[in-house]
């Protein structure tokens, strides 16, 4: 089986496991307990922190623990537009993950917030003009994402990030996808506040975090004991945020060489298949990209069709968010950036991990091909 839906889950690394073991065993202890259990793992939680804090270029106490991308989503979102002071108007795009959309679709139902919807480029794209267009006196947050689940849109943040300090808004991102491909170091991103999940880079299901600068007040969304300097209250999994932290520091240490080997094979993807499949539809940037996303549109065909003829063929990937749990509807990334629902629901996804190889690729595009032959009706 070729696996190519890396951006829904990724294996569990071993190294994780291992790392993650003595906390699930031997040493249980509550880090809130006062003797000598619970403050060794009180050490080992402080301990991940300080690890992913250094990955991002922040400080230890801004990082909070979360039970993974959408929670940290929601924290940072709902959390800072309800803290600020200076207004009721957000900013994000109509490509953003459910876990924002709907965040911000709450405040707007419940707490008087206007949404404004950034303006996109055909590929998905945000300049900093059109970010500056639509910010108001009473702006009070910007979430973009940094590259999207589906299409594989890379943002420059960087860019983004010097519009919104020089009208000092509080400016998030969902880097959940990023991780293990693209620069993390918030400094170098220009932003406020930024999510990650650990499935996606070799961590557990259920273990997340939210960065969020430390100056800028966050309204908790979990009440109680006060643990993450009251940010997010709850007894922390200590085992799972060890676990975070090795996958995290590992996937650093990796990340520029397997994007460059990575981007290659990307790139082989998506020539092999526009030219062994008529008809079929690159969707998102074509240079500013993921290193491991290559996404499709074939016209005449089903996706979920295609996804069963590629599973029957050794070939796992998705018709898109996996998160979008049990729906058929077309994507509303791809119908946000002006395609006709109908070509939306034909999409397919590839993202795959740094061990795809050159014959992996072919046999990709191989199965592709007929794939879309057994289900179309091109040619």
């Amino acid at each position: 089986m070729l696996y190519l839906d890396s951006a829904a889950t990724t294996p569990v690394r071993r190294e994780v496991l291992e790392a993650m073991w003595p906390y699930l065993t031997a040493e249980f202890g509550n880090p809130s307990s006062s003797h000598t259990l619970g403050e060794r793992a009180a050490d080992a939680l402080a301990d991940a922190r300080a690890r992913i804090a250094a990955v991002l270029g922040v400080r230890a106490s801004d990082v909070v623990f979360t039970s993974g991308g959408t929670e940290a989503d929601n924290l940072a979102v709902k959390g800072i537009a309800l803290a600020s002071r200076r207004g009721r108007h957000i900013v994000t795009a109509a490509t953003e993950h459910e876990a924002v959309l709907e965040s911000v679709d709450y405040l707007r139902r419940l707490h008087g917030f206007e949404v404004s919807f950034v303006p996109l480029d055909p590929d998905g794209i945000v300049t900093a003009d059109a970010l500056d267009s639509v910010l108001r006196p009473d702006t009070a947050l910007v979430t973009l994402m940094y590259a999207n689940n589906e299409i594989g849109t890379v943002q420059n943040l960087a860019a983004l990030g010097s519009v919104t300090s020089a009208h000092k808004i509080p400016f998030h991102t969902d880097a959940v996808q990023a991780a293990g491909w693209l620069d993390l170091r918030v400094a170098r991103l220009s932003v406020d506040a930024l999510s990650l999940a650990g499935h996606k880079i070799g961590a557990p299901k259920g273990i997340g975090l939210a960065w969020l600068r430390g100056r800028i007040p966050v309204e908790p969304l979990v009440h109680g004991g006060g643990q993450e300097r009251g940010r997010r209250s709850g007894t922390e999994n200590v085992a799972a945020a060890v676990g975070l932290a090795t996958a995290l520091e590992l996937a650093e240490s990796e990340r520029a060489d397997a994007a460059r080997r990575v981007s290659d094979r990307r790139d082989e993807l998506i020539a092999g298949v526009l030219d062994r499949v008529p008809g079929a539809v690159l969707t998102g940037s074509a240079t500013s990209r993921l290193p491991n996303s290559a996404s499709f549109c074939f016209p005449g065909t089903s996706g979920e069709a295609v996804l069963l003829e590629l599973e029957r063929r050794g070939v796992v990937s998705s018709s898109g968010s996996a998160c979008a749990a049990g729906s058929d509807e077309a994507s509303h990334v791809l119908t946000a950036l002006g395609m006709p629902a109908e070509i939306a629901q034909t999409a397919v996804r590839f993202t795959f991990g740094s061990d795809l190889t050159g014959e992996g690729v072919a046999s990709v595009i191989d199965a592709v091909a007929a794939s879309v032959t057994a289900v179309g009706t091109f040619g």
